[in-house]
Parts: C-alpha cells; structure tokens; sequence
C-alpha cells in the first residue's frame, strides 16, 4: 500500500505504484554491455501547472543519478493511461537493459496483443522518450546528436491569435511578428457559436457548447481574407479547422480561403474522413495538413503515398514515441512532406523538448507549434524549451535538457476526471453530439 506524503513515502495522487521485481518477461537472449544502465523502477507523476494535465513519466536505473523522463499526456483520458504505465508496462520493463530501445518498444507494443490506440501509446510513447533521453545522457550528448545531429540552427514556430474582428486579429498578428514569429495561427469568433480556439472557453461570442457550420463557412473566409490584407506578406497565417465540417464543406472551406494564402489549413477533415483528402487537393491551392489525432503511424502512409497532404501534424507521445515517430518522419522525407509537431498547451515541456530534438535533425522539417508556457509551468520543468524571436532551441546539455522538479509539482495538482473534457463537449444546433 502506498504511503501518503505526511507518512514520508509518496504522494498516490502524484506518484504511480512502486516497483515489482518480477522476473523478466521475454528476456533479450543477447548479453548486455558490461555496465548496461537496467531499469529499476518507472513512476508517474500527475501535475497541472499549465491548468491540462500533465502525466510525466521517469525511468530510473541502477546507474546513479541516471533517470530519463516522459511525456504520456492525454488530458482526456489521463488516469486511463497512467493505470497502463503503473500496472503493465512499468512493470514489464523492470531489469531490461535501457539502452534497448527498439527491443523494448516492439516488446511492450505488442505486449498488450489488441494493439495500438492512444492511450496504449501515450504510455509507450512516455517509456520509450524517457528511453532516449538516458540513451542521450550515458552517451553524454544532446539527444538531437542521436539522431543524426543537427540539420538546422533552431526550430522556425508558430504562435496562436484569436480575435472577433478583423481589426482586433491583425493587431494581435502584428504584436506576435513584432515579438519575433514569422508565423501565426489564426483563429476567428463567429459570432453566436461556440468557435474552436477562439477566446475563453470556445468563443468570445459564442454560446457555450453550440456549434454551427455553416455560420463558420459563411463567417470566417472573409475574415482571414481581410486579416490577409491588414498585416501584408511579411507573415505566414496558418487556421485550424479542427475537423469541425464535413467532407463537402471542407471542399467548400479550401476554395474559399484561397484569398487568405495560407501557410496551411489544418484538420480540415477528421481522421474517420481522410480518404477524402485528395479532393480537398483538388479544390484549391491552399497546403493541408493533419494528424494531431493520428494514433499509429500507419494512418499517414496512404495521405504520403497519394501526395495528399503537405504537412504531418505528429504527435510524439500519442504515436508511441521518437522510435516510431522518427521513421514516419524519414518516410515524410521521402515523400516530400513536411512536419509541424503538435505543441499546444496540453504537450508538456518534456514532450516538447522531444519535438525541438527530432525537429532539428531531419531535413523533413517544416514548422513547429508553440504554445506559452505558464511561470508555474516553467518552474515544474526546468530546461523547457521556450520561443526565441520565434525560433525553439534544443538545449546543449545531455539528454532532452529538461526536468521535472517533483515538489513544485505537487503544488499544481490535477483537475478531477472530467473536467478538462467540458472543452470538447460540442453540439450542433439541432442538439446532436459535434466532433470537438
């Protein structure tokens, strides 16, 4: 049984279930390296500085001071995630040799044998980046040198604007280009709905929870058209659709916002409706991207095989960490897609110092999204990598260059189950469940 923190042990609420010693399950039958660093405990730890739940995992291993952390982030299904951590894969990885990264990964992916899904792979996807980054630390290098080292100087990003007016959004652009981004999400409130990223809540305007389309199509063109002419050339405008429109409106939403010339329009369509992306293709100009909800790497092979996409929004955690995430990006290479790494608010600093490090060392790059990291935030993970003059950095130090200080954590403790779910709790207007 746990101890409570006023006992001396840890917290439960923060801290996933101690360590077992079972024997090894599938033992590699190759011996390992005279001082290989073995894994002896992996723990969770659930904090809210940022306001979302963030779900850190630490390796930890009979080596000293030798630990890599995780990310296993999913806000929605967080206790979900972390029950797979504590109870089958944490256990499962007990006296294997660190430095097995791909043995582990095919291991515990299998492992579960109905495979796949986010939330098995958010908790992969944290094992196996707190993998990494003991890799990178024993080798005594930044984890980007790992994977080929540097293909840039830095990370180009791009920041999110929000406003109810084209007037109001412009100057928010012009302020993010003055602070150094040269590339700017742009979000619109439709007036009376609920408007995905637009202001507290959903919508400046809107009703909470209400959603309507086709106020969407009609609204929101020419409003980014009109912000387009305000702020001039000297700015790239990405929009986010966020798979609220059906695939003929979708078709619809492309041709209409050509005037806007967009950097790219992402999740036009949800992934149920992917194969529909190459109509999209053909209804205008504007460069598409999608995959923040993509959980396999597999769902992009056919968008890259029929050259229907032009950016990769991976994930890393949700695809089951850098082993998987970074053949996707060689094949997006190959394809000549472009990647732009998820990075809002609910991608931790850890999950994010693994975007910086894959971002700078693959030609395939093309943009990444950062988020403001709250003070609270920056002082739970020391090292988390911040815009500058609208560039992200990987950090010079062994290993991701973050990490996770456990008694500042403590005090931002988790929301309760449900309650960051409220945000994707749509309706349409004739009272049917929306896609959030």
């Amino acid at each position: 049984m746990q101890q409570t923190p006023e006992s001396g042990g840890p917290d439960p609420a923060q801290v996933g279930a101690p360590a077992r010693s079972p024997d090894v399950l599938a033992p590699a039958p190759w011996a390992a390296p005279a001082r290989a660093a073995r894994i002896t405990r992996v723990r969770t730890f659930l904090c809210a500085p940022q306001g979302c739940p963030y779900l850190i995992v630490r390796v930890e291993t009979d080596q000293p001071g030798l630990y890599g952390l995780g990310c296993a982030s999913d806000p929605q299904r967080t206790l979900a995630v972390r029950a797979v951590l504590d109870e089958y894969l944490g256990p499962l990885v007990l006296g294997r040799d660190a430095g097995d990264i791909e043995d582990i990964h095919r291991l515990l992916q299998n492992s579960g044998y109905w495979r796949g899904g986010s939330i098995a792979n958010n908790a992969l996807g944290a094992v196996d980046v707190a993998l990494w980054d003991i890799k990178a630390k024993v080798a005594g290098l930044p984890l980007y040198s790992l994977l080929g080292g540097r293909a840039r100087h830095g990370a180009e990003a791009y920041t999110h604007v929000d406003g109810a007016d084209p007037g109001q959004i412009a100057d928010r652009v012009d302020a993010a280009v003055e602070a150094g981004f040269r590339h700017v999400r742009v979000q619109v409130a439709v007036p009376g709905v609920d408007t995905y990223g637009a202001g507290s809540g959903g919508g400046t305007q809107g009703r909470r929870g209400t959603w309507d389309p086709l106020a969407y199509l009609h609204h929101v063109p020419p409003v980014l058209a009109e912000v387009r002419r305000r702020v001039g050339d000297r700015v790239e405008l990405l929009h986010d659709v966020h798979e609220r429109v059906t695939p003929a409106q979708a078709r619809h939403l492309v041709a209409a916002v050509a005037d806007a010339g967009l950097y790219f329009l992402e999740d036009a369509l949800a992934p149920e409706d992917s194969a529909y992306f190459g109509q999209l293709r053909t209804a205008g100009p504007v460069p598409l991207a999608v995959g923040e909800l993509y959980d396999e790497v597999g769902r992009y092979l056919p968008l890259l095989e029929q050259r229907a996409i032009d950016f990769a929004r991976v994930r890393i955690p949700t695809l089951g960490g850098l082993t998987s995430t970074r053949k996707l990006v060689a094949a997006c290479e190959l394809f000549g897609v472009r990647t732009a790494p998820h990075g809002p608010g609910d991608v931790s600093p850890v999950a994010q110092a693994a975007n910086v490090a894959l971002d700078v060392s693959t030609p395939a790059f093309g943009i990444q999204e950062a988020a403001r990291f709250h003070d609270a935030t920056l002082e739970v993970f020391p090292g988390a990598p911040t815009p500058d003059r609208g560039s992200l950095y990987p950090a010079e130090v062994p290993g991701l260059g973050v990490d996770f200080d456990e008694a500042a954590a403590r005090r931002y403790p988790a929301p309760p189950p449900l309650r960051h779910d409220r945000w994707a709790l749509v309706r349409g207007t004739d009272g049917a469940a929306h896609r959030p």
